[in-house]
């Protein structure tokens, strides 16, 4: 008989760097992943929506290694998981799903174990695998967040988003892996570069907590990685160049990218206009690309525990319907 419950999480999809902020900031998005943890006689997973295609099913799997570390951490020992995943949030496209499932995984086993450790700590281990703090930052406390991390410990504010704020992404079919998004990086900038970057990560978070979106198009401005990165994705220049002439309030990669996320403010007239300039620049440079409307979430990872039932898939898959976005 098991000692342990079943969890079940629901992890909203995060866009990092809004620009400037390079691996500072980040902000949760109304896209999710669904887990479902709970001990098993032997491993299994249930993957379910088109996300999953080609996701690893054994142990190697990374929700299942990243629960492991979990229990590792707390003394406990459960080898075997039965795992439910569901995502809505395409792999490889600068929409944090390597966070979303290390965070997820993570919130999962903590709370199948009776919640040892606290989020404090989960943000250190996830940042620990991630490398940079907004992505897992945002996943796990939801909002903007402004983060560091030392390499041990990260530091980190969350800021409510404006009321007025929305998110428009334009999602190119096509992926691109983080480590050459981040290998085309020069190993070297210039003073004055750095200033650039920093007074505009500085004028755009202050933005954020204050709510002046009429500075956001100027605080957006970067420097340090989206000139260099622009020839990984076909149109991005003039994107760039020319979003804010149709309606966005600012723009920038989603991450590593190929993703480009535009802030909008809610009451612009020319939301239609920008979706087709998004797409059709796309196209002019020969990539079919998907526009959709995401709300900041504000809610960060949520938990919950559930009667143990050897996992019937329906009960998990009744659960989250209605919820699903795309």
């Amino acid at each position: 008989m098991s000692m342990y419950g079943r969890s079940r999480v629901k992890v909203p999809a995060s866009t990092a760097n809004l620009g400037p902020g390079f691996d500072t900031l980040g902000m949760a998005l109304s896209l999710y992943e669904w887990i479902e943890m709970e001990e098993a006689e032997e491993t299994v997973f249930h993957f379910f929506g088109d996300e999953m295609n080609g996701v690893a099913g054994d142990k190697s799997n990374l929700i299942y290694q990243v629960a492991q570390m979990v229990f590792d951490e707390a003394g406990v020992s459960v080898p075997e998981l039965s795992i439910s995943v569901y995502s809505e949030i395409p792999l490889t496209r600068g929409l944090g799903s390597s966070a979303s499932a290390i965070v997820g995984g993570m919130a999962a086993a903590n709370a199948m174990i009776g919640s040892p450790l606290d989020n404090a700590k989960l943000f250190d281990m996830a940042c620990a695998l991630e490398k940079h703090p907004d992505n897992v930052g945002a996943s796990l406390f939801g909002g903007i967040i402004t983060a560091v991390w030392d390499g041990v410990h990260a530091d980190y504010i969350r800021i409510e988003p404006p009321q007025g704020l929305e998110v428009l992404v334009v999602i190119p079919e096509f992926e691109l892996a983080t480590t050459k998004a981040r290998g085309v990086l020069p190993a070297e900038i210039t003073v004055s570069d750095a200033v650039y970057n920093i007074s505009r990560t500085s004028l755009l978070t202050a933005a954020f907590a204050t709510g002046r979106l009429d500075l956001i198009s100027r605080a957006m401005q970067d420097r340090l990685h989206q000139p260099y990165r622009a020839p990984l994705v076909p149109g991005m220049e003039k994107l760039l160049a020319e979003a804010p002439q149709h309606g966005a309030l600012g723009i920038a990669l989603s991450g590593a990218g190929p993703t480009l996320l535009c802030l909008v403010d809610r009451k612009e007239s020319k939301k239609q206009e920008l979706e087709l300039f998004l797409k059709e620049t796309m196209l002019e440079h020969g990539i079919q690309a998907q526009t959709c409307w995401l709300p900041p979430s504000g809610a960060g990872v949520t938990v919950e525990l559930l009667e143990r039932n050897g996992m019937q898939n329906h009960s998990f898959l009744d659960m989250i319907k209605g919820e699903v976005q795309l």
